[in-house]
This record gives structure tokens, C-alpha cells and sequence, in this order.
């Protein structure tokens, strides 16, 4: 059975360059619009059956949170209609619905009776409540004293202790601490166990596939794709890789030469380039986890050296050091160069990194490592997978398991 249904829903708002404009528009409704559109959603459709974890993914300004506040009846749609049966919970902005003056308590309380439960029964969920949210002394202090973590605790507990049909979470788990994290997925886990329809938006992508059953990919206002979450996340990661490698490719190419956060050396020869390359060869800085990947240094000679090094060293944003290595340690030869000559030098390796932001720091340099030209994190890039793993290494897991029946100690 269908508990939640979107039907043709569009949302339209009308942007105006100034606020007069709004006026002179309505006392003249058959003169020239003085306003823009912008439609966050076009033309959404899907039905959520009951007991289904439905995902929700999307770059930023996608138009999640619109979707979201429309399904719970915030918003109400320019066009099409939503049909809901049960009670929805939701948790969407931080906080919202909370009187800031008045206690976590009695904030509590006011949410239930929001929700349509009676004092007695908020009165038996209190304690539980306030267990899960674990504030302590905290429960009864104003609001306006909380932090984000303390907000999202209690509004986190309070959603899910009224018994909703519907529970609808919209990115609250990246507030909280990672042990409050865990602890609110294995509760979803035990939501979605005993039968509730669960509503999920989140950008950690290894979450969503591990917990919803089916999901949709949101982009500009509009449904990408729909399905079993693993290829939704997948067409979502190819998508945004896409166009960051778009955006960056214009960036580079209006980019004049490097602008690192520290610079020093000799000054035989100097950088006067560093690009990071696709498989494909075009320069980018979004890099898909495993894929092969080229890092072009090119350098101008002031003086002639016969013995030219050039090295590069990646980090995390920071400042570990993840791998470094030279063309002396890969025992490239490099030809000696004369004053006026370039020299461009490229490493290939698998980007086997885990998804995060890195900076490049390269260098040319003596053969005794004394540096002609040396430029701390000369560029930034970015490396994205649908897996979400820990630490900086991609080391490309293979995973066997098998029961033993019956097996004693």
C-alpha cells in the first residue's frame, strides 16, 4: 500500500531584482513580467510504499529540501498534489519547530501535541526520549543554550518516539558526533524493521545504499534516475563528476599559471605549470577513486643544470602527507637542460585514494634535493566514489565470508 504519493508536483518561485518590482507587477497584471522563474521541482512523480526506506540524493541546490518541506506540507506545490496516509514525523532544518525560549521539555511536549499526541502519551515517551537524545541537565535549559549536536540530538529522539507512519530525516545525521551517528542509524535500521516508511536525505552515498531499499537522484529540480539504491548512487557520482570536470576544465583553462601557499628555491628553473589529467588526457580536478590519472609538471630553466629532479607530493586538506615520490626514486632519466629550455615531466599512477579533497605540492630540484623551485599545495583536487571508506587509501577490498554450521569452540 502507497503511503506516500507525488503527483505532477512543480514548484515555482518568482524572483524579483527589487522589492518595488513586486508592487508595480500586481497593480499592473497585464503589463510586462518584472519577474524571473526559478523551478526548483518539475514535474515529480514516484509512490513510497509502506515500510520503504526511500532515498533521496542530490547535488546541492537540486532541490531536495524543497521536496522534503513539500512532502510534509510546508510548502505547498505550484502544480500536481501529495497524498499522505498516516502520520509523518519530520526532521528537516535544524531545530525547526523549536521555541528557542522555551526548554528542550517543553519543546517535547509542544511537538507532540504538533503531532497530534495526547500529554499521557508524551508523558510515557519522555523517558525514553530523553535517554536517546542523551543531554543530561540540559533537557530543561532553554533551547537558545543548545548546540547544533544538543539540537539535532533532541529533535532526532522527539521524531522518533511519536510513532510516525512516515518518518522523513533530511541530513540530520552530519550534525551529530560519529557515536550519535551510529546510534541513529541502527535506529532507522529498527524503524525500517518494524515497519515504517522512512523519507532519508543524505550525502553520504555508502549510507543511503546501505539502509534504503530504493531511491531517486535529484538534479536541478528535476528526477535523473530512480531505482535500486547502488545504481542511483552510481549514475549520482557519474553525473556530478561530469560536470565538476566541465566546471573545472573552464577553470583551468582561465587559470594563469599556479598559485601555491608557499613558494621557495634557488630559482634555476621554475613551475610554470601543474595539471592534474583524466584518463581521458583533458586536465580536471575531480578524479573518480581508482581511476588513472596523469600529474604534468612543466618548468622553465633559468640556468643550465645537467641533472634535473622533479617530484610531486599529494595531501590531505590537512597537511598529511600521503605519497611522494621523484623522478629519482623511479629512476626516470631526465636529459640536461640549458637556459631557456622547458621540461615536462608527467607521473601516471591509480588514483587509489579514498573520497576527500587533496592538494598536490611539486617541486624541481638538485640532485641532492635542494630545491630550484618548490610550491606548497600548488592545485587542489577532488577524488569521489560511491563508497564511503575511512582514511586516505583505496585498497580496493575483495571480501569472501562463510557460515560454519554448527561449529563449536
Amino acid at each position: 500500500m502507497a503511503v506516500l504519493v507525488a503527483q505532477n508536483i512543480s514548484k515555482v518561485y518568482r524572483l524579483y531584482s527589487k522589492p518595488s518590482d513586486r508592487v508595480r507587477e500586481a497593480l499592473l497584471p497585464f503589463g510586462q513580467p518584472l519577474h524571473d522563474e526559478f523551478w526548483a521541482l518539475r514535474d515529480i512523480n514516484f509512490r513510497i510504499e509502506k515500510g520503504e526506506t526511500f532515498g533521496v540524493i542530490g547535488p546541492n541546490g537540486g532541490g531536495k529540501s524543497t521536496l522534503l518541506q513539500v512532502l510534509c506540507g510546508i510548502l505547498q506545490p505550484t502544480t500536481g498534489r501529495i497524498v499522505r496516509v498516516g502520520r509523518v514525523a519530520a526532521l528537516l532544518e535544524l531545530g525547526a519547530g523549536f521555541n528557542l525560549e522555551f526548554s528542550g521539555r517543553e519543546n517535547v511536549y509542544l511537538n507532540g501535541e504538533i503531532m497530534g499526541l495526547k500529554r499521557d502519551e508524551v508523558e510515557r515517551a519522555m523517558p525514553a526520549i530523553e535517554r536517546f537524545a542523551g543531554i543530561g541537565r540540559f533537557m530543561d535549559r532553554p533551547v537558545k543554550t543548545y548546540s547544533s549536536g544538543m539540537h539535532v540530538r533532541l529533535a532526532f529522539s522527539a521524531a522518533i518516539h511519536v510513532n510516525p507512519d512516515i518518518l522523513v530525516v533530511d541530513e540530520a545525521l552530519a550534525v551529530g558526533d560519529a557515536v550519535f551517528a551510529n546510534r541513529c542509524v541502527k535506529k532507522l535500521e529498527e524503524l525500517k524493521e518494524s515497519g515504517v516508511t522512512i523519507v532519508f536525505v543524505s550525502h553520504d552515498l555508502g549510507l543511503v545504499k546501505q539502509i534504503c531499499t530504493r531511491a531517486i537522484f535529484l538534479m536541478d529540480g528535476r528526477i535523473q534516475a530512480e531505482g535500486d539504491p547502488s545504481d542511483v548512487v552510481n549514475q549520482y557520482v557519474g553525473k556530478v563528476l561530469e560536470r565538476q570536470r566541465a566546471d573545472d576544465r573552464e577553470r583551468v583553462a582561465e587559470a594563469d599559471g599556479v598559485a601555491p601557499s608557499h613558494r621557495h628555491g634557488d630559482g634555476v628553473s621554475q613551475i610554470v605549470e601543474v595539471e592534474v589529467l583524466a584518463a581521458d588526457g583533458e586536465p580536471t580536478r575531480a578524479v573518480l577513486s581508482g581511476e588513472t590519472i596523469t600529474i604534468r609538471v612543466r618548468s622553465r630553466f633559468a640556468e643550465s643544470q645537467s641533472e634535473p629532479m622533479v617530484g610531486i607530493l599529494i595531501r590531505t586538506r590537512n597537511g598529511l602527507d600521503v605519497y611522494g615520490t621523484n623522478t629519482k626514486v623511479e629512476e626516470a632519466s631526465l636529459d640536461g637542460c640549458q637556459a631557456g629550455d622547458e621540461l615536462v615531466v608527467e607521473f601516471e599512477f591509480n588514483c587509489d585514494l579514498t573520497p576527500q579533497e587533496y592538494t598536490l605540492t611539486v617541486a624541481t630540484q638538485h640532485p641532492s634535493g635542494h630545491s630550484h623551485d618548490w610550491l606548497d599545495d600548488a592545485i587542489a583536487f577532488r577524488v569521489t566514489d560511491a563508497k564511503t571508506r575511512a582514511g586516505v587509501a583505496n585498497l580496493a577490498t575483495r571480501v569472501t565470508a562463510r557460515v560454519l554450521k554448527g561449529a563449536q569452540s
